[in-house]
């Protein structure tokens, strides 16, 4: 399956040469505070993420493509995602299942 982020935020499948909208899985309920998915990826929010996809950071880390060392950073504020992982944490928000089980295949 290969998968486009569209550039208003929407997911597509790609098969054929053509695009098909992909439809998010049903998510767990959310408290109300963390219903809308966050404008800014900050360290709350990365952390937020991970806790919703009920992932400890190394797993998260590796579902990711990243050193653990690099979600402890982001969680704790010492630094903050930027470019292609900011752009993937965004969809994550989205769409978890769907971005974790691409990644699995790539």
């Amino acid at each position: 399956m290969r998968l486009r982020l569209k550039a208003d935020g929407r997911v597509v499948e790609l098969r054929d040469g053509q695009e098909f909208p992909v439809q998010p899985f049903p998510v767990q309920p959310v408290p109300p505070a963390a219903e809308a998915p966050p404008a800014e990826i900050g360290s709350l929010a990365v952390r937020d993420l991970r806790r919703r996809s009920c992932l400890t950071q190394m797993e998260f880390a590796a579902k990711l493509g990243v050193p653990v060392e690099t979600i402890r950073n982001w969680e704790q504020g010492k630094r903050a995602p930027r470019g292609p992982a900011r752009a993937l944490l965004t969809v994550i928000a989205h769409a978890p299942d769907t971005v974790f089980q691409a990644l699995a295949k790539a």
